[in-house]
């Protein structure tokens, strides 16, 4: 017999009291231990692996560096002091993989002392696995079980359409760490995974992938529309599942991460040596799905990408106008988007005072109500993270320095990463949902690695390869010089000094000796080690107003 360890969440991620109770009740009389519950006190984490490479970021603008570097190091001590804490192994090495020398994961937050398949990913991806890359395969592996049969799967819970993002995360964690043994089970992994998904939430009269949006696990995420009548507005549960035709919708973001998830899948068989059939299937695959998310998601007269669309219900077949905050910035990342779309995306897209929402505008009932939404017309930083490393790799450097400034601004507030903020006044605000305002949590782990996704894959432009290490930064005009000191890669120590401004390379040297540019980027090898320092000289950067 297989059991299932499933974690059910509410839209706040956190186990209610009396759904605890019944998840360990289920497990007990499965001979499992019960998930810890949300808000246990885990003790004081031990010092995180990899803590001693721990980097500093400064810049010679004296304004940059009081507003980006302490939450910088704000963000540092989120992800590898506070939000690294021992686990459970009963509870969480479903996998057998993890590693108790290491004895550590990733948490999702201050709040929530589960890592969660999607917070696990996401914060491995962001940053965890190249500031801890220990951890982070700890983390990665945290959130897979096996099967009766000996397979790897991504815990089968009851949000199974943010599986496949532990994908693309698997494959950067590769790509940070060159670990061949990680990547053999990654791929089984990733690819039993895929498998099961396919078979039960592939829409072949769309070509689309059914199920909610990324990360909006809330009913606060989805329009009037798609509200039955019979939903009497929003019940007590914030839920989405627990409402009719959501399980059916076809989202932007969800469609957009399995493309990637396709993308990773070929480039980890090829990486592996796998017969040249399975790559190319895997790669025919995203190609499909990128074409379908164009023809059905793209709008022409807007500019933009709609957000969902529902194929049950009173809406069924209509696509809802709204701008989803991951969803474009995915589809721009991800490459679905060509130039010229992501030029009208980043010129149509609204972007709040604060940052750019989740999901924007308002709909009607939290209108009516005076509220934004918990996820509709709010700020999450896990959104704004995305968003700004869209921007910088796209070319748009003054929206990619708008949003870095801005979440460093709302960091600075409290010395603090809460999880989400009004899009109007930057306050700390969890949003409104079935009837209350909700918590906003402190200390939330993927508000952080947002931010320190903006300084390492923004402003330095890391771009990991299976040869190395490309440098493709983005250095706003009026910031000054920008160092990135002791970023351990693999096995070297590196010191990154940026000159002047913009986002391409003119020149750079490792050690003072010139080197050549790899396709406008500056480039190292995977198998450099020790301490080397690397100047890289910037030009093209946008004058400021």
């Amino acid at each position: 017999m297989t059991v299932v360890l499933s974690r059910p969440r509410t839209s706040h991620r956190q186990l209610p009291a009396v759904v605890a109770a019944a998840v360990a009740l289920t497990l007990g009389a499965a001979g499992l231990a019960a998930p810890q519950a949300a808000g246990a006190v885990a003790g004081p984490p031990p010092e995180a692996t990899g803590a001693q490479h721990v980097p500093t970021l400064s810049f010679t603008d004296p304004d940059t560096q009081a507003l980006l570097g302490p939450a910088y190091a704000g963000a540092l001590t989120n992800l590898l002091e506070t939000n690294t804490v021992p686990y459970d192994p009963d509870v969480y090495d479903g996998s057998g993989l993890m590693d108790p020398e290491v004895g550590t994961f990733f948490r999702a937050g201050g709040g929530y002392e589960q890592p969660w398949t999607r917070d696990a990913s996401v914060n491995s991806w962001n940053a965890g696995s190249l500031l801890a890359p220990d951890v982070a395969r700890n983390t990665l592996w945290s959130v897979v079980t096996r099967e009766d049969d000996g397979s790897l799967v991504v815990q089968q819970d009851n949000q199974w359409w943010d599986q496949v993002v532990w994908v693309p995360a698997a494959w950067n964690h590769y790509l940070l760490t060159g670990d061949r043994a990680f990547l053999r089970d990654a791929f089984d992994t990733a690819a039993r995974t895929m498998a099961v998904r396919e078979a039960q939430q592939w829409d072949a009269g769309y070509g689309l992938f059914r199920g909610p949006s990324f990360f909006n696990d809330g009913i606060a995420g989805y329009p009037d529309g798609m509200l039955a009548a019979t939903d009497d507005g929003e019940s007590d549960s914030s839920f989405v599942l627990d409402y009719a035709n959501t399980a059916t919708q076809l989202a932007l973001s969800t469609n957009a991460v399995y493309h990637q998830a396709y993308v990773s899948l070929a480039a980890m068989a090829d990486e592996l040596g796998r017969p040249g059939g399975v790559a190319r299937g895997y790669a025919r695959d995203a190609h499909r799905l990128a074409a379908s998310i164009n023809e059905h998601f793209w709008q022409h007269d807007r500019g933009y990408y709609g957000y969902t669309t529902p194929t049950e219900g009173p809406a069924a077949g209509e696509l809802q106008d709204y701008q989803e905050g991951t969803g474009l910035a995915f589809t721009i990342l991800f490459g679905i988007a060509d130039r010229a779309q992501a030029r009208s995306i980043a010129r149509n897209t609204h972007v709040s005072p604060y940052g750019i929402t989740d999901v924007y505008p308002r709909f009607d009932r939290y209108a009516a109500a005076g509220y934004a939404g918990r996820h509709n017309d709010i700020v999450w930083p896990v959104v704004q993270g995305f968003w700004a490393d869209a921007m910088a790799r796209s070319g748009h450097q003054a929206e990619f320095a708008e949003e870095v400034t801005t979440l460093a601004g709302l960091y600075g507030r409290q010395d603090s990463f809460f999880e989400i903020y009004d899009a109007t006044t930057g306050a700390v605000d969890g949003g409104y949902q079935t009837g209350h305002v909700w918590d906003s949590q402190p200390e939330q782990t993927w508000s952080a690695t947002a931010y320190l996704r903006m300084i390492h894959d923004g402003v330095f432009g890391l771009r990991p390869t299976p040869d190395g290490l490309d440098l493709a930064p983005v250095l706003p005009a009026g910031w000054g010089d920008a160092t990135l000191s002791g970023l351990r890669y693999r096995d070297a120590d590196l010191t990154v000094r940026l000159h002047g401004s913009g986002d391409r390379v003119r020149s750079f040297a490792l050690d003072g000796v010139p080197q050549r540019l790899a396709h406008g980027a500056a480039r190292i090898p995977a198998d450099l080690t020790g301490p080397h320092t690397l100047d890289v000289e910037l030009t093209g950067g946008d004058q400021p107003d």
